[in-house]
């Protein structure tokens, strides 16, 4: 297996980080925009798309920051990660995702990023 490369994207949101963070760390919320559904047992989120189930543990959160998760069927140490950057100047919120992916699939990757953060921006109302 080939090993993963480690990326970050940076989105701009304009949302408020309290509200963001809803959409990041809670089932509802994700299922708004990251999947079809979502469910979660504690630290267990079950991801549902078209029918195909992945499931994910959260491994840290801080309330209104971040959330990393990593899928269970993972035999490395790769995560992603959502984490919220507030500009102290401007207060402009941002959301950095940090993923990895193999070489050969980092553009698909990053295009599937680029779409589901488009999704969370029309869910949120944001430009």
């Amino acid at each position: 297996m080939d090993d993963k490369i480690k990326f970050e994207i940076e989105f701009v949101i304009q949302s408020s980080p309290q509200l963001l963070y809803q959409y990041l760390a809670t089932p509802s919320g994700l299922s708004e925009w990251f999947a079809d559904n979502v469910n979660s047992r504690g630290e267990k989120f079950l991801f549902i798309w078209d029918g195909t189930e992945e499931e994910a543990k959260m491994l840290k959160k801080k309330t209104d920051e971040f959330v990393r998760f990593t899928w269970v069927e993972n035999e490395d140490d790769s995560y992603f990660e959502m984490k919220i950057i507030v500009d102290e100047i401007t207060k402009d919120v941002s959301l950095f995702i940090t993923d990895f992916a193999e070489e050969d699939e980092m553009d698909e990757a990053k295009m599937l990023w680029e779409n589901q953060v488009s999704d969370l921006k029309q869910v949120l109302g944001s430009k």
